[in-house]
């Protein structure tokens, strides 16, 4: 018999759409949405915390903002430049202080409990410290990258008007 590993989600919001995004969410069946950006924050409308977060409630889904297991600048900057090993280096120590084990365990503990999304900027999963994060703290779980595709915006408009219809 084989045992059945637990599943995460990634996604990155980088080349894509609000309303792409939330469809992706919604047709993997996501549960919680965990950000793990160390500052939500964007330029892009709808991807700051609070946007976002009244965006994914109001589709059922749950936000929640784990900034300490989120890259530090100097990080994003190795990232943003490709220097993988850097990134690689200064998010290790990241994962090492007190306040981001604390929410590491919280983290783990919420993802074998429901269908969990990990989210950040990048779109693609193995450039960013979404990768570092599951073969640091769920290496026993299988991950799936969501790629939202811009044409999944009409599926996010008819998700909403369902759910208002049902209300």
């Amino acid at each position: 018999m084989t045992a059945i590993m637990p599943l995460i989600y990634t996604i990155g919001y980088q080349e894509t759409t609000h309303p792409a995004m939330l469809a992706a969410l919604c047709e993997a069946q996501v549960e919680v949405l965990a950000d793990v950006r160390a500052l939500p924050l964007s330029r892009k409308p709808g991807f700051s915390k609070t946007a976002l977060a009244g965006a994914v409630e109001e589709i059922g889904i749950e936000y929640r903002h784990f900034r300490h297991v989120g890259t530090p600048p100097d990080g994003r900057e190795a990232a943003r430049k490709g220097d993988r090993d850097t990134l690689r280096r200064i998010y290790a120590g990241q994962l090492e202080l007190p306040e981001a084990m604390a929410q590491m365990a919280e983290l783990r503990a919420l993802a074998l409990e429901k269908r969990t999304c990990l989210l950040c900027y990048c779109r693609e999963a193995e450039k960013c410290h979404r990768s570092l994060l599951i073969a640091d703290l769920l290496a026993d779980f299988s991950s799936v990258d969501l790629l939202p595709d811009v044409l999944s915006e009409a599926k996010a408009g008819s998700l909403k008007r369902e759910k208002r219809e049902a209300e």
